[in-house]
């Protein structure tokens, strides 16, 4: 039987939700999984088929951060420095711990997500040493909100940390090939992986229900939907004007809902007024427990992604697993995962003319919508199923464990 560790710092978001799905796929395939993540952690009350050490002290997992003016922007830009050095510290004295834990248990590999810090390679050699694998479901390797200079300095920072890893698990071709170009590793190192649908929403959803109600928004009235954290790179103000042009053509609702992170949804909210469509527009900028997700998307006829850039999207597979059409910009993995025509429709980024053409194709045509929905649960429940990836997770470990 292989002993796997598993590490994830969010004790909230889509980060835990992955690894809560990935390790109970892995110990319904058979492995001794032990997950370890921060004290206040989300999922706590969903059934587990693995243990479960809720031990990092870290700051909230989910924080809103408004876009500020200009002068506040500045003093803001001190502020998160300076908290990045603050956290950084925090963040060294919480992997000192988890190193001591893992070292104490004695897995066979232990797995990682998203690495925050390039001096985390410290903790990981000493890990590597003591003869464990270390393996990475890497989701990003470049910081998204980041210019071109900061993403040249991780790049410089990160290469020896990615060297560090037995194997290094990616969602899609175009992602290990641009992974690759920005880091020179063993491309033996590099395997491909499905991302894995998000059918635990299916099973914390209530018995049946939408949020209509809250919202304001009539039965009849077809819904555009963006979930997730309303980011800079996430292209919420192309959607918005997009959906304006749309609103001219069929009478439809646009929900927004998420924590913003470098976007003022105040902001979002004058945009949506400017353009006219001000009382078509609800944003709910906080974050939605897991009992509200299930009844978000039922709420919604197609759900928007109209990202600059992307990696993978648990949104699209949320979208997935309900059943729901999306449109979506051609990035990333959203080029693959969306199959365009069946699944959804795939538009340019950053090209509000062609998403509006979308929107209205698919708010026009209810019957294709439920088609379109019905062949996206069907590419959930297989091509995105759980126990293949887990499979191809074993196989791997069974090569790189010592």
């Amino acid at each position: 039987m292989t002993r796997i560790v598993v590490v994830e710092p969010d004790g909230a978001g889509g980060m835990i939700h992955y690894a809560y799905q990935m390790c109970s796929a892995l110990s319904a395939a058979g492995a001794e999984v032990t997950l370890i993540t921060r004290t206040d952690y989300e999922l706590a009350d969903l059934p587990h088929t693995f243990q479960v050490v809720p031990m990092m002290r870290l700051w909230p997992a989910i924080e809103s951060q408004p876009h500020r003016s200009r002068p506040v922007a500045i003093a803001s830009a001190l502020g998160r420095k300076a908290r990045r050095v603050w956290r950084g510290v925090r963040y060294a004295r919480e992997w000192s711990r988890i190193t001591l834990r893992i070292l104490s248990e004695r897995p066979d590999v232990a797995q990682f997500g998203v690495i925050r810090f390039p001096f985390q390679v410290v903790f990981l050699r000493r890990l590597r040493r003591a003869g464990i694998a270390l393996a990475q479901v890497c989701h990003e390797f470049e910081p998204r909100e980041a210019g071109r200079l900061a993403r040249w300095v991780n790049r410089v920072l990160s290469t020896r940390l990615y060297r560090t890893f037995d194997v290094i698990f990616l969602h899609a071709p175009e992602s290990a090939e641009q992974f690759l170009d920005n880091f020179p590793v063993d491309p033996r190192v590099v395997r491909l992986i499905a991302h894995g649908n998000e059918a635990m929403f299916l099973h914390a959803a209530d018995a049946g229900g939408d949020l209509r109600e809250r919202y304001g928004i009539p039965a009849e009235r077809p819904v555009v939907l963006f979930f997730g954290g309303i980011r800079p790179s996430k292209g919420v103000p192309d959607l918005i004007a997009a959906f304006a042009k749309a609103r001219t053509e069929i009478d439809c609702h646009l929900v927004i809902a998420g924590p913003a992170v470098g976007v003022d949804p105040a902001d979002l909210a004058t945009e949506a007024e400017r353009l006219g469509v001000g009382d078509r527009v609800t944003i709910d900028d906080r974050y939605l427990p897991i009992s509200e997700v299930g009844p978000l998307l039922r709420t919604a006829t197609v759900v928007a992604l109209p990202y600059h850039t992307a990696m993978a999207s648990g949104v699209l597979q949320v979208a997935y697993a309900f059943g729901r059409p999306v449109v979506a910009t051609a990035v990333g993995a959203l080029a693959t995962d969306v199959i365009d025509g069946e699944t959804g429709l795939l538009v340019p980024p950053s090209d509000s003319a062609a998403l509006c053409g979308a929107l209205v194709k698919i708010l026009s045509d209810p019957a294709e919508a439920k088609h379109m929905g019905t062949r996206a649960r069907e590419l959930a429940m297989t091509d995105f199923a759980w126990e293949p990836i887990a499979a191809a997770l074993l196989e791997a470990y069974r090569g790189v464990t010592r």
